[in-house]
């Protein structure tokens, strides 16, 4: 159970990408600060090896770079399986409609204008690594309930019994004694004991009629 946000995102990673140093230098102190785990890359190219082997929460994304830009960056990571789901925050000096809209239709699920204010950038961050702890959380609790439900097994409908032996007839027409057929299809087991009517007939001599 999260007790707050800071127990749900402490320790999350976040890859930073700027050719410029002075830019990923500021996101780093303003974001180490915070508690997450920062990883830097100074282009797109070196962006895709590093996610490749080792897969950040959320993403930093400047679009304007030497080498594959933001947004073809941002492409790419939406073909893969193994990354589509990593949230991609654009960082861009641009205000124009058109840029913002082509990050989003890339795959980005927000932006950071330059120059940065660290109140902003922090609290972006948190939102976005947020919903992706959520996501996570969400997808284990599925994975759960899945496992949980490809082991339970249930009795439903009418069962074919016969009224003399109490033989259960299965889906393929062949009698079963009953503690079987149940236990092919529940979680249930037995024990096995007589009762006090069985017993009378049983063993006469070992009860007496009350």
């Amino acid at each position: 159970m999260w007790c707050n946000d800071s127990e749900i995102l402490a320790g999350m990673k976040i890859l930073i990408v700027d050719d410029i140093p002075e830019n990923i230098s500021a996101l780093a102190i303003a974001l180490e600060s915070e508690g997450f785990d920062i990883k830097t890359a100074a282009g797109g190219e070196q962006a895709l090896q590093i996610v490749n082997n080792n897969s950040p929460d959320l993403i930093l994304l400047d679009i304007k770079m030497n080498g594959i830009d933001g947004y073809e960056t941002c492409l790419a990571l939406k073909k893969s399986d193994a990354t589509k789901d990593i949230p991609v925050i654009f960082l861009t000096v641009s205000r124009e409609p058109e840029a913002v809209v082509r990050g989003f239709t890339c795959g980005g699920v927000d932006y950071i204008a330059k120059p940065f204010r660290q109140e902003e950038v922090c609290a972006r961050v948190r939102t976005h690594l947020y919903l992706r702890a959520l996501m996570k959380e969400k997808e284990r609790l599925i994975g759960e309930l899945q496992e949980a439900l490809a082991k339970v097994k249930t009795l439903s409908g009418l069962l074919p019994i016969c009224s003399s032996c109490k033989k259960i007839r299965d889906d393929r027409g062949y009698w079963n004694q009953i503690e079987t057929y149940i236990r092919q299809r529940s979680e249930a087991d037995f024990t096995h004991g007589i009762c006090p009517t069985c017993a009378k007939k049983l063993y006469p001599g070992l009860l007496k009629d009350k």
